[in-house]
């Protein structure tokens, strides 16, 4: 039996096609052969070079600026813990202003103008040395053991002396305060400091974590150890200096006050500046003290070189070592031959830096010393 209606045959669908949007483009690599990749980054690292030795304002700024925030980094991890890192960021770079600005208004003023007194008798107080100086050769001179004169010795000695006290204070404060001061304005000059240091205390887990993220995964772990230890000891370091250098400069105005030398604050901010080498800087700040002392009294000058003594054996058995033994882990033997090595090599830049290089690479030893492993 035919059905008069048969059922309808089924309606074949075309499958849709699927659109697919564009989305940008990957892009092409380039090839190039490794010694190609060499080459690029030697020159790159040439020009770097090249730039940093053209304008040495830069690396100066970009210098005083990573000591500062290293410095400044105690007191952000102090506020921290109770106030947002920012506010903490914003307190500890007012507490630095209102220092700075006491330091610029009222103890800088007496300090350049007792300098400029000082410098003023100098002439005076040199020819009092040289009159000292012709007593205590009258007696080698009775005994034949002079190949002068007493005057003509001791007007070669002074001639010396003060040929080698001007080379020295050119060294220490015209080469390191005309780079920072002498190419720019001090006020932007110091603005670009608190600017660099600002931006690497804010930003300080950025550039941590893209350089934890440059590292392969299995080493992260060693990457955040070595960048917590170089960050350790580098901001002890930094912090600890500039607390050695302020307290030998007060204790050196205080005790020169006390005793009745003229210049005190003068004195005192020198000691502060020359304390920054290591072991020679406390014997290069008591030379213009002694000299002020001699041209009071012999026993003014005997009381200023016990006072010094007793400055420079706190800072070199007390002070320094604390800070030393504590963050740098170096022998004094080696600092010292790294304060050479580096005042050879750059001048007084190289002394400054050589205690924060040597640092740096006790770090690296330490890191590799117990990881590094032979087949």
């Amino acid at each position: 039996m035919e059905l008069k209606n048969p059922p309808p045959e089924p309606i074949q669908l075309r499958p849709h096609r699927v659109v697919r949007r564009r989305g940008p483009r990957k892009p092409t690599p380039i090839k190039i052969s490794i010694t190609a990749w060499r080459l690029i980054l030697l020159g790159l690292v040439a020009l770097l070079a090249l730039i940093l030795w053209a304008v040495p304002i830069v690396p100066a700024v970009a210098l005083a600026g990573f000591g500062v925030a290293l410095v400044l980094s105690f007191p952000v991890h102090l506020f921290a813990q109770i106030v947002p890192r920012n506010v903490a960021i914003l307190l500890s770079f007012l507490i630095l202003l209102a220092v700075l600005l006491l330091v610029a208004y009222i103890l800088l003023p007496l300090i350049v103008s007792q300098a400029g007194a000082l410098v003023t008798a100098l002439p005076d107080l040199v020819q009092n040395l040289e009159r000292y100086l012709v007593r205590a050769l009258r007696a080698l001179h009775a005994r034949d053991l002079l190949p002068d004169t007493p005057e003509a010795v001791a007007a070669r000695l002074t001639e010396d002396f003060r040929n080698s006290f001007g080379v020295v204070a050119d060294k220490v404060l015209g080469h390191t305060v005309g780079i920072i001061f002498g190419t720019f304005s001090w006020a932007l000059t110091l603005f670009a400091v608190i600017f660099v240091a600002a931006s690497l205390l804010a930003n300080v887990r950025s550039f941590k974590a893209a350089y934890l993220t440059s590292v392969p995964s299995h080493y992260r772990n060693d990457a955040l150890a070595f960048w917590d230890a170089l960050g350790h000891a580098l901001s002890r370091y930094f912090g600890g200096l500039a607390l050695v250098l302020a307290i030998q400069g007060v204790l050196s105005a205080v005790g020169l006050s006390l005793i009745g030398i003229p210049y005190p604050l003068a004195l005192g901010a020198w000691v502060s500046i020359t304390a920054v080498i290591p072991y020679l800087g406390a014997w290069l700040g008591a030379i213009p003290a002694l000299l002020v002392a001699f041209s009071i009294s012999s026993n003014a000058a005997i009381i200023t070189g016990l006072l010094f003594l007793a400055i420079q054996q706190l800072e070199g058995n007390v002070l320094t070592p604390r800070i030393q033994a504590k963050t740098i882990k170096v022998p004094a033997v080696l600092i010292f031959l790294g304060v050479l090595a580096g005042g050879s090599m750059a001048g007084i830049t190289g002394i400054l830096l050589a205690v924060p290089t040597l640092a740096t690479i006790r770090v690296i030893f330490d890191f590799f010393r117990v990881r590094l492993r032979t087949e």
